[in-house]
């Protein structure tokens, strides 16, 4: 398995909402730890999604859009959305 480097920051997930039923049993207030180096338990799918917002703020860049130091990403099945916040940790 690979190790988040020492020198980088990890994240929080935290599933908020979801509204349908989640294919891959995410429930709200479940919470994972994530880097560009560890997709903990989330769903292939949603972590092919926010990587790119991942590796943004891994490597210290910013995204216009975050508020309060918190991002709110939605997965990519749309009849059945998974809402999480991706926080520093």
């Amino acid at each position: 398995m690979a190790v988040t480097p020492e020198t980088f920051k990890e994240f929080q997930a935290e599933i908020v909402s979801i509204k349908g039923s989640c294919g891959a049993g995410h429930k709200a207030g479940d919470r994972f730890r994530l880097s560009c180096w560890n997709a903990g338990s989330l769903c292939g799918f949603f972590y092919h999604d926010l990587f790119p917002y991942l590796s943004v703020l891994q490597f210290e860049g910013t995204i216009p859009w975050a508020q309060e130091g918190h991002l709110t990403l939605e997965c990519p099945d749309r009849h059945n959305l998974v809402t999480l916040i991706l926080r520093p940790m």
